[in-house]
């Protein structure tokens, strides 16, 4: 009996901090950069434009976050984009369908 058991984290390894790509380092170091930029060069003693400031540290820390099933947020939703502009109608290519020309 050859039953191998593949743990559920061992890509986990391959990721900064157990949770983060590259890319999602880069992204969130963005939002976070911004957010400073935006909090030195706004007027920040109203709670509008504080939010305002502190709005792209906030999306991309969403972004970027993990959750169950998938790598994060940011996959969820290009994997929920792709499956509402891709083909959903799938033509049968099987062994019974001639491929190229139609044979007449």
């Amino acid at each position: 009996m050859n039953n191998f058991l593949i743990p559920a984290n061992t890509k986990k390894s391959m990721l900064i901090f157990g949770l983060f790509t590259k890319f999602d380092l880069i992204l969130f170091m963005a939002g976070i950069g911004t957010s400073l930029l935006l909090l030195m060069i706004l007027p920040v003693q109203q709670i509008e434009i504080a939010i305002i400031a502190l709005l792209p540290a906030f999306v991309t820390g969403f972004l970027v976050m993990p959750i169950p099933n998938y790598y994060n947020m940011r996959t969820l939703i290009m994997s929920i984009f792709q499956f509402f502009t891709n083909q959903r109608k799938f033509k049968w290519k099987g062994w019974c369908v001639p491929h190229g020309e139609e044979r007449k």
